[in-house]
């Protein structure tokens, strides 16, 4: 969603992204526009980056209902933790896509006037909130000579003017805010094999958020459970404290250890949702697009994707080679020290915003 308002002569300054977690913060900007191109092999340099947690009493249903506490956070970040710098005040920033409505449509050609109300009357039919509770917008993601396909967001606008409070608190200019399935859409076009249609997994704190790519987001959709669930469950089945659930899950997993076969029967269920929705969603693929360009693909990204013998059992299951996307491969980081291994996917997210073109962010209607 774009900040109409924000005025053009920035169209060319840079930004950065923020992603604002479940009682976390992270941001990356990049020192230029980012240009590489998986042909080109250039990757833009990272300029700065940095996470911080903050008390998750903060946020309710989605919105920042204590921005006072979330401010104080990222302050402290920006002043002590940031491996290099952040040099704007520009930022664009990402909303969980388990609290955004989205779909993609396919409308006949229509004149700009009638496309935004056809795309509002079908929003009507498919969103159950009412539309003056929500910001919405879309996406022209293809042309012909006699239609349009587009792809739709929509967001409650409790949450959306929550995040527009906390960045004028910080002295901040949100010019972009977006799904943060969008943001990881544009970190994958930058993989060798991005031309292949792929289902992108985030495997967040709260939430799976999953999509179908091909050139663009095609289809999205999302399971209520994350690694914070993985790591309750752990708890539970071994009957230990939350902590060495979170050492276990980590350093063990779904790997073999002598704990494995319990902790494979307690994460079952919550896996097994995660690839029902995945089969749901190829199978509307294939109705809504055929089977010319087969999905063979599955890339699993965010913070709880680090989780051992994951990839192997998604693997196992869906049929599919199923690999992790380590965000920092697609980027030049000499002179800054990178995080560990375990905590670089979870700057995924961040990663995706920073690559948001400047000069893209505005319509031009």
């Amino acid at each position: 969603m774009n900040n109409a308002r924000t005025p053009l002569f920035f169209h060319d300054k840079p930004l950065f992204g923020l992603e604002i977690g479940h009682g976390s913060l992270k941001v990356m900007q990049l020192a230029e526009p980012p240009k590489r191109t998986p042909a080109s092999g250039y990757a833009p340099r990272i300029l700065g980056y940095g996470a911080t947690i903050f008390d998750k009493s903060a946020l309710h249903d989605g919105a920042i209902i204590k921005p006072e506490l979330v401010a104080q956070a990222a302050l402290d970040m920006f002043n002590h933790k940031l491996v290099g710098d952040i040099t704007t005040r520009r930022v664009a920033i990402a909303i969980p896509a388990y609290r955004t409505f989205t779909r993609a449509l396919h409308l006949p050609k229509l004149k700009q006037k009638e496309l935004d109300e056809a795309v509002e009357l079908e929003a009507e039919q498919y969103i159950s909130l009412p539309l003056e509770d929500l910001y919405h917008d879309y996406e022209i993601i293809k042309r012909t000579d006699d239609a349009n396909e587009l792809f739709t967001v929509a967001t409650p606008k409790a949450i959306v003017d929550s995040y527009l409070e906390l960045a004028a608190v910080l002295g901040l200019q949100a010019v972009l805010i977006e799904p943060s399935l969008a943001s990881l859409g544009r970190l994958f076009s930058l993989d060798d094999l991005s031309d292949t249609p792929a289902i992108i997994i985030n495997f967040g704190s709260v939430s799976s958020d999953i999509s179908i790519f091909d050139k663009h987001l095609l289809v999205t959709g999302a399971v209520q459970a994350g690694g914070e669930d993985f790591t309750e469950t752990i708890k539970t089945k071994l009957e230990i404290p939350l902590a060495e659930a979170a050492h276990i899950k980590t350093q063990y997993g779904l790997s073999v250890s002598k704990n494995q076969t319990k902790i494979r029967e307690a994460l079952e269920p919550i896996l097994q949702e995660v690839v029902r929705e995945i089969r749901r969603m190829i199978r509307y693929y294939e109705e809504r697009y055929g089977t010319s360009r087969p999905i063979t693909q599955v890339i699993t990204l965010g913070g709880g994707a680090n989780m051992p013998g994951l990839d192997e059992y998604l693997t196992e299951t869906l049929h599919m080679p199923v690999r992790p996307s380590d965000p920092w491969q697609y980027f030049n980081y000499d002179g800054l020290q990178p995080p560990d291994t375990a905590d670089r996917p979870m700057y995924s997210t961040a990663a995706g915003l920073s690559l948001a073109k400047p000069q893209e962010l505005f319509r031009h209607d």
